[in-house]
């Protein structure tokens, strides 16, 4: 299998043209202390690829360098090590920044401004010409839920965490990007919030955007991303598609009748007994040998469902295993 540092032809450009986002070994170290003599490691040769496109998640206990990576990917601050490459250019290259849009965790806005002059703010920013500022504020208004009339009146003070994350979001689209990084895009933000958040990163998919965003809410996550990585400590622990990831362990969920009870114990975890005989559970092995023994013990299956792992399961398990190899 090609390694993500095999991907990499020259300095500058990657053999594979479809990746968006591209690092090898990438490491951030911050010195702190009176005499800035002690080390901390916020990001230890993190290599991870995200095609152009597809819908990434990173996720990641708190303290995990998720945010370090963020910045570290839109040139807000320097690696240590290690190398990477956005839209086909090095790291902090400034000539990329056209092409793409940026939704902070905390959004820090011109307070005395309405929505709309921080839209105008935002578009002037990147030289959108007028005409095309009054044809594209009013649509990613209503994209992102907010009225006309709150955007043109209300100043950003008197908005709710809510609104603000809405107009924070349209910001961030204010340039119709190739590439939009959002940083836990669900905070703060009602179930209805949730939603609408929700099904405007699936319209960013759907027109060909490439989305790369951080969060905690793992069920939204599942949802939405074609691919995830979790990172723990410092240390990318896997990446991959959700298919690739949670498929790795096939459970069934086995309802039958019958059968020796210490011996389904051993086959069957959580398992229960109804009425009857019958008895419900989980079956992680060779379902084939399971029911060879199950007809010797004289036994049947009413019904067995395959069943696999949540993202919550499989990111628990897989943080917890990394946090105990350190302890």
């Amino acid at each position: 299998m090609k390694s993500v540092v095999d991907t990499f032809d020259s300095p500058l450009n990657p053999t594979d043209t479809q990746l968006v986002v591209l690092t090898s070994e990438l490491r951030k170290v911050y010195r702190t202390g009176f005499w800035l003599n002690q080390k901390i490691v916020s990001l230890k040769s993190c290599s991870l690829q995200v095609h152009q496109g597809e819908t990434f998640g990173l996720l990641g206990p708190n303290g995990a360098g998720k945010t370090t990576l963020l910045k570290l990917l839109l040139g807000i601050i320097r690696p240590t090590s290690g190398r990477g490459l956005l839209l086909g250019r090095p790291l902090g290259d400034r000539s990329v920044k056209q092409r793409i849009g940026y939704l902070p965790e905390n959004t820090y806005l011109y307070d005395y401004l309405t929505g709309w002059e921080f839209l105008e703010l935002a578009a002037g920013l990147f030289q959108i010409p007028q005409n095309i500022q009054r044809q594209r504020i009013p649509q990613l208004l209503e994209l992102v839920g907010l009225s006309l009339t709150d955007a043109r009146k209300k100043t950003l003070r008197r908005y709710s965490k809510g609104m603000l994350q809405r107009v924070a979001m349209a910001q961030a689209l204010i340039n119709d990007p190739d590439l939009v990084f959002l940083d836990e895009p669900m905070s703060g933000l009602d179930p209805l919030g949730r939603y609408q958040m929700r099904e405007i990163i699936l319209s960013l998919k759907a027109a060909g955007k490439t989305i790369f965003f951080n969060s905690h809410i793992l069920s939204e996550v599942e949802q939405i991303c074609d691919r995830v990585a979790i990172l723990a400590q410092g240390q990318l622990i896997c990446s991959g598609s959700l298919n690739e990831l949670l498929d790795s362990k096939t459970t069934y969920h086995v309802k039958g009748q019958g059968g020796d009870s210490e011996i389904l114990k051993k086959w069957i975890s959580s398992l229960e007994f109804i009425s009857n005989g019958s008895w419900q559970g989980i079956l992680q092995d060779d379902y084939y040998d399971f029911l060879a023994s199950l007809r010797l013990m004289g036994g049947k299956i009413i019904t067995m469902n395959l069943s696999r792992q949540s993202l919550e399961e499989f990111f628990i398990e897989q943080t917890t295993a990394k946090t105990s190899s350190h302890d």
